[in-house]
């Protein structure tokens, strides 16, 4: 049978309309006035809503209303979230409510996400473009308001944290139509003075439309066009912001964003008391090896050493002397004995003029052998003072002599390194270069 000839129950009728508007509208928002409102003991709201021309019913179940931001009343203006329904039992058309949002906040709620998924579709959220965080920034600059709790916030905590980094402040309105438009030059600014290395952008809490300016699109490109990281510390922990998506980090408070954009800086004094004990074991080792090297060094010198060698050498020309003494008594004797038949070539063949020439070869000898021994203390010399300026230059009392000084506290030992070990009126030790001074503290001032 065709529809027209269809005969339904009146169950029937309603149960198939009651798909067919389900089928048809699936979930929509509808805007009006509540009126009506009932409150029964099961705790569901039934109500209508209207606008000037028509009305229609409304139930929202008890399960839906943990998500309420406010409570309804008559006469509210409101967004309504829901499926389109029929009551079957009396074939009402209604509204089943999942959601209610007053109007003005529901607007601003529908544009934060048409916003968010047309910046999300562009890649802005992407976190392959976020910049890291310099992990001990030279210079902080912070967007916020001059008069807000929020400065007061991350002020405390960069001052107790690390108070030697400085502070650059961008003053600007955090609420009303000209906040968007002061952030954003505010990021343009800090981005061409370049002074700033990270940058916390920042507000106390508030309420949807007080936080607005953070959810503007020329905000959230601002914060994408920055080469400086940006931190979005904007209202509470349960507070997001399309800022915060954008940004390089999201912190939910100010405070905590003081907090992360530096480190401790007891925690890194005990890091760098650490590593100077450190470099103080690993100079102590390396003065001992050039201490044990330094005495080889020494040993080697003294087997090498000329006047040894000078010695030795006297000593062979000592012999050879004796040697050539022996030999020319020996020949003048064995000459005298064959003086007669010898005589004529002796005189041929000049004994004086040789030895005159044996004579002059020694003195050639000689000096050649001077020459060598005083080359070679002149090399030792040399390798004996390069020696000696090393040890100098890596000796601590070259670096009293740079100007540096050892302050000690009168009496003991204990090398003074920081202000907080010292009261007025203490007597200090002070080692310089040359001697050592007594004084005493008449006043302690910090950094």
């Amino acid at each position: 049978m065709t529809d027209s000839e269809a005969i339904y129950s009146v169950s029937e009728l309603n149960r198939e309309t009651k798909r067919l508007l389900a089928n048809h509208f699936r979930t929509v928002q509808v805007q009006g006035e509540i009126s009506n409102l009932s409150l029964p003991s099961s705790g569901h709201y039934y109500f209508t809503l209207k606008d000037a021309q028509a009305q229609v019913r409304c139930a929202m179940f008890k399960g839906q209303q943990q998500r309420l931001r406010f409570k309804p009343a008559n006469g509210d203006s409101v967004i309504a979230t829901a499926q389109v329904s029929l009551y079957e039992p009396r074939g009402d058309y209604q509204l089943v409510v999942e959601h209610l949002a007053e109007a003005g906040d529901g607007a601003l709620r529908l544009a934060f996400e048409r916003l968010k998924q047309k910046l999300l579709a562009e890649g802005l959220f992407d976190q392959e473009r976020k910049k890291p965080l310099p992990t001990l920034p030279d210079c902080i600059g912070v967007i916020t308001s001059a008069s807000g709790a929020a400065i007061h916030d991350i002020l405390s905590v960069l001052r107790r944290r690390f108070p030697a980094i400085p502070v650059l402040i961008y003053p600007v309105a955090v609420q009303g139509e000209n906040a968007k438009f002061e952030i954003s030059a505010a990021l343009a600014k800090a981005n061409r003075d370049q002074q700033a290395d990270v940058l916390i952008l920042a507000r106390g809490g508030g309420s949807l439309e007080d936080l607005w300016a953070f959810n503007e699109e020329i905000v959230a490109r601002a914060i994408a066009a920055s080469k400086i990281p940006v931190i979005s510390a904007v209202g509470h922990e349960v507070d997001f912001s399309i800022a915060d998506f954008v940004a390089d980090m999201r912190a939910p408070t100010p405070s905590a964003a003081a907090e992360c954009v530096v480190p401790d800086a007891n925690s890194l004094l005990g890091a760098f008391a650490s590593f100077e004990r450190q470099l103080q074991r690993l100079i102590q080792q390396k003065l001992l090896r050039q201490r044990q090297q330094l005495e080889w060094l020494e040993k080697a010198l003294r087997s090498q050493h000329p006047g040894q060698k000078l010695q030795r050498n006297a000593q062979r020309l000592d012999e050879l002397e004796l040697r050539l003494q022996h030999a020319m008594q020996n020949r003048l004797a064995h000459a005298r004995q064959q003086a007669a038949i010898r005589e004529q070539r002796l005189y041929r063949n000049q004994p004086l003029a040789a030895i005159n020439a044996q004579q002059r070869q020694l003195q050639f000898f000689r000096q050649r052998l001077q020459a060598a021994v005083n080359g070679k203390i002149a090399v030792l010399k040399s390798r004996h003072a390069a020696a000696a300026q090393t040890l100098q230059a890596v000796s601590p009392l070259a670096t009293l002599v740079r100007g540096y000084a050892i302050v000690r506290r009168h009496g003991s030992a204990q090398v003074i390194k920081s202000v907080s070990q010292l009261n007025s009126g203490d007597l200090l030790d002070t080692r310089l270069a040359d001697g050592r001074i007594v004084s005493r503290i008449i006043d302690i001032a910090d950094g």
